[in-house]
């Protein structure tokens, strides 16, 4: 059996204070998998009302195979980890069960308990993407023999963050500059 290659996976928490959906999110990621950009494994989205009153919605552009085989992968590895060969025979099982379910490991316990953390007039996404974009980048890492040291995304507010300590560190810097300097030791 060929192995099958993913791109990249991210996972997204999103929280929505008063949400005011019309449709736009839905048309951005849209437009995205429609460039081929990204494929959306799995989506759970909880919407409570000012009155509490919980609605949910799920989605996914997977087939039914593609979602079994995708649970199965998920699931082996997991399981390798777990427990070596072993627990990947077994976690490609139980992976290939839950992708089957529709579960992709977020039982309905899992999205009550979601529902009963977000304050009413809110919402929460849960996004699996894939980036497609990088699963040619990706292979040729791997056919290079090389691995993931660190990850992470840079957004606004670490770069925000950053810049702060940046500034903090250029203030002790200069303030320890202004200060007479350290007379070198006798010898």
């Amino acid at each position: 059996m060929a192995e099958v290659m993913y791109g990249p996976m991210q996972l997204l928490v999103i929280g929505f204070k008063n949400p005011d959906f019309h449709g736009q999110i839905r048309q951005a990621f849209g437009s995205a998998m429609k460039a081929g950009v990204i494929r959306l494994i799995d989506l759970r989205f909880v919407w409570k009302d000012a009155d509490g009153n919980v609605e949910g919605m799920e989605a996914t552009q997977l087939s039914d195979e593609e979602r079994q085989r995708f649970g199965s992968v998920v699931g082996a590895l997991i399981g390798l980890g777990a427990a070596g060969e072993e627990g990947a025979r077994e976690g490609a099982e139980a992976g290939a069960t839950a992708a089957a379910r529709r579960t992709f490991g977020m039982t309905e316990d899992d999205l009550r308990s979601i529902a009963d953390t977000i304050p009413n007039d809110s919402a929460a996404a849960i996004f699996l993407i894939e980036h497609l974009w990088a699963k040619e980048l990706k292979q040729a890492l791997r056919d290079a023999n090389g691995y993931v040291i660190s990850q992470g995304l840079v957004t606004p507010e670490a770069l925000v963050l950053a810049g702060a300590a940046l500034d903090k560190a250029l203030e002790t810097a200069a303030s320890g500059e202004q200060k007479e300097p350290m007379a070198a030791p006798a010898r």
